[in-house]
């Protein structure tokens, strides 16, 4: 694969002016009393309009609440005329980190960027986040390569998952081949590939993919951390032990390609597996962008955090690689101790609709109790 892979160049904090300066409504992981995260499933409760006296927390102050404020509904779901339009923005930062080890790729045409006559379901796109542990040649070559080996693989396109998985192998056991590299360095992985409105992620590792779906943050992948139950029974089933969080006492991901060193022999079961789980979904007009994120994000950020910002930014600037930027500075902001990858792709060339909450008629009531508390929390002021 031709080098040069990120069509986004990468763009160090450092360049961004007024770095340091923190926004003066910083962001909180709870935000439930955004308009962003006020629209929920059809199926589920609508908010509560918590206005009145919201810094009064006597239990004396009994105010009706009101049950009744709506979401806007999504259009209507016309399947066969949507195709997303692909639009991504990165940003990377070492950190509090002496090195950098994170690697990341986009790839906003795949059929350009592979230049093959292959009859792909149009329109493509490929992302990756890699975060490399023990030095970055697992991460780069993985970066390198990845794609190459999906695309080359005899199930691409018909059998996107085998391919897909097939691809995991095949990047681990050649870079345990290639002399020139420290094989015992290893790297996290985390891919999307959109073909058409089908989308698959794979990950192995603690990195995250987060869909924005009309404000609401659906996660894609799961993190792979030793503790993770189903991960530490896998380990423990292969013969490994979790020492503190750590797997044998080492690595903090369950699953990552490299570390040949934890690995043994090619074709071994080994505890630390280079086996990605995978996530398939066919997107349709609500959804919005897509995050995905080294763990040095998800460490300080949580999922439903994440999309409220971007979707925020991407509403007023409709920019990708400012919306990935912002996350990245925030995440500087909360103390992230791990370096810092983050893409995000707009499914759109339209930034994200206002979600309109109509206004309720219902009257709202107070206790004769309630309006003496706050005729004296009035009169205190």
């Amino acid at each position: 694969m031709a080098p040069g892979t990120e069509v986004s160049p990468q763009v160090r904090l450092g360049e961004e002016q007024g770095k340091g300066s923190r926004s003066s409504s910083p962001m909180e992981d709870e935000d439930g009393d955004t308009i962003e995260n006020l629209n929920q499933s059809k199926g589920g409760k609508p908010p509560l309009n918590l206005s009145v006296m919201r810094h009064c927390n006597s239990s004396a102050l009994l105010v009706e609440l009101d049950q009744d404020a709506g979401m806007t509904k999504s259009p209507p779901n016309e399947m066969s005329s949507f195709l997303p339009v692909f639009r991504s923005g990165s940003c990377s930062d070492k950190g509090p980190k002496q090195y950098m080890e994170d690697e990341y790729i986009c790839v906003d045409n795949l059929h350009d960027h592979i230049g093959t006559n292959a009859d792909l379901p149009t329109p493509g796109a490929f992302y990756g986040v890699f975060d490399g542990h023990g030095g970055v040649d697992a991460a780069s070559f993985t970066k390198r390569n990845i794609l190459k080996y999906i695309v080359e693989d005899a199930y691409f396109p018909t059998g996107m998952r085998k391919a897909m998985k097939s691809a995991f192998v095949k990047a681990d056991h050649a870079f345990a081949d290639t002399s020139c590299l420290d094989s015992s360095s290893g790297t996290t992985a985390l891919i999307a590939l959109i073909l058409g409105r089908t989308m698959l992620i794979a990950n192995a590792g603690d990195s995250r993919a987060v869909l924005g779906k009309r404000g609401r943050a659906i996660e894609l992948s799961k993190d792979h951390k030793p503790n993770c139950t189903s991960e530490r029974l896998r380990i423990e089933k292969l013969g490994g032990v979790i020492y503190d969080g750590y797997l044998n006492g080492q690595l903090s991901v369950a699953r990552a390609l490299g570390d040949w060193h934890i690995k043994g022999s090619k074709g071994s079961k080994c505890p630390l597996s280079s086996e990605p789980e995978l996530e398939e979904l066919t997107l349709t007009e609500e959804d919005e962008f897509l995050i995905i994120g080294c763990d040095g994000l998800w460490d300080v950020m949580s999922s439903q955090c994440a999309v409220t910002m971007v979707r925020r930014e991407l509403m007023q600037h409709n920019d990708p690689e400012r919306s990935s930027r912002a996350l990245v500075k925030e995440a500087l902001q909360r103390n992230t101790c791990d370096n810092l990858t983050v893409v995000v792709v707009c499914f759109s060339r339209d930034p994200p609709p206002k979600i309109e909450i109509p206004r309720s008629h219902k009257r709202r009531s107070i206790s004769a109790e309630g309006l003496d508390v706050l005729k004296g929390v009035l009169n205190g002021v």
